[in-house]
């Protein structure tokens, strides 16, 4: 009888339910917007060597094989960094409720699967992006040991971790460019630029609204420590500050047009306001609207640039 039992109470496996996991496990939302960043940069690459002229604009012609490579390498590259991270926090991953239903701490996954997961999809990456060039391979494992063995360990050490986690977290759309011209430039480091500035609001606006949950999984996130005070919410809306300054640099050095050059001025404004709100009122409900600013900025940004010189190419 307590075999029977066990028999059809037993969970039954699910493919669903698996793939799900490793969904998870590799932040599959996250991944997307890698991808997303890292694909834009090709197609900015490709339209601005249309629209200014470069030397190397030989080089700069779609291929369908590049970009399969670049999505799914960086998508793969991305997630291995995603695993080997929740590898590492599992036990703090136990301890707070945004994380805590995460295969590993949840037990739905055992640590050598995960790590197999996030070793295979590593390897597998860097053999894509080096399919397209060196310099993609060698950017795509930079981003993946310095997110994995620099910006994890640190998160429980110090704040400067959000400094040091900006710079992998940066490199895609820096991938996706070079993937398109074969070479690392100015223009390059004017997109990884954009997107190194928006992420500190972004994760301090998280950081400030998951404050409790970062306590508890003993990391110190925020500017200083865990302080949700007047000098935490000047550094959040100082940063914000430079998202137009470093939105603008495109335009000024010929990445792209006038037009998108005002739109992201717009979109510095709309990222604004909820940190100077932030700053007034110290709530969590404004450090939750700028959270969500963060989320619309980035994506439009890029895709404002994007769409401005494809309206050159196209239209004039």
């Amino acid at each position: 009888m307590e075999i029977e039992k066990s028999i059809t109470t037993s969970t039954p496996f699910s493919i669903k339910a698996k793939l799900a996991d490793y969904g998870s496990l590799m932040k599959l939302r996250l991944a997307s917007l890698v991808v997303y960043s890292a694909g834009l940069g090709y197609g900015i690459a490709l339209l601005t060597a249309e629209v200014f002229p470069m030397a190397n604009k030989e080089d700069a012609d779609f291929s369908w094989i590049t970009f399969i490579f670049l999505i799914l390498g960086g998508f793969l590259v991305t997630g291995s960094s995603n695993g080997f991270n929740q590898v590492i926090e599992r036990d703090s991953d136990k301890k707070m409720s945004r994380t805590e239903n995460r295969p590993l701490p949840a037990g739905r996954m055992k640590v050598p699967e995960a790590i197999m997961v996030s070793i295979i999809a590593g390897l597998v990456g860097l053999f894509l992006l080096y399919q397209i060039n060196y310099i993609s391979f060698a950017l795509g494992l930079i981003a993946l040991v310095s997110y994995v063995a620099i910006y994890t360990p640190l998160k429980k050490v110090t704040p400067i971790s959000v400094f040091v986690g900006a710079f992998p977290g940066s490199i895609p759309p820096m991938i996706g460019y070079i993937a398109a011209t074969g070479e690392f430039g100015f223009e390059p480091g004017m997109i990884f630029l954009v997107q190194f500035i928006w992420q500190f609001p972004h994760f301090w606006a998280i950081a400030w609204k998951g404050s409790e949950d970062y306590r508890k999984g003993g990391y110190r996130m925020l500017p200083f420590g865990d302080d949700k005070d007047k000098r935490t919410a000047f550094i959040i809306l100082f940063y914000t500050l430079f998202v137009i300054p470093a939105g603008i640099l495109p335009w000024v050095f010929n990445i792209s047009g006038i037009t998108s050059m005002i739109l992201s001025i717009a979109l510095g404004i709309y990222f604004i306001r909820p940190a100077i709100k932030l700053y007034k009122s110290l709530e969590d409900k404004d450090a939750l609207k700028l959270m969500f600013a963060s989320f619309s900025y980035l994506p439009l940004v890029f895709l404002f640039y994007y769409l401005d010189l494809l309206v050159q190419v196209y239209f004039f």
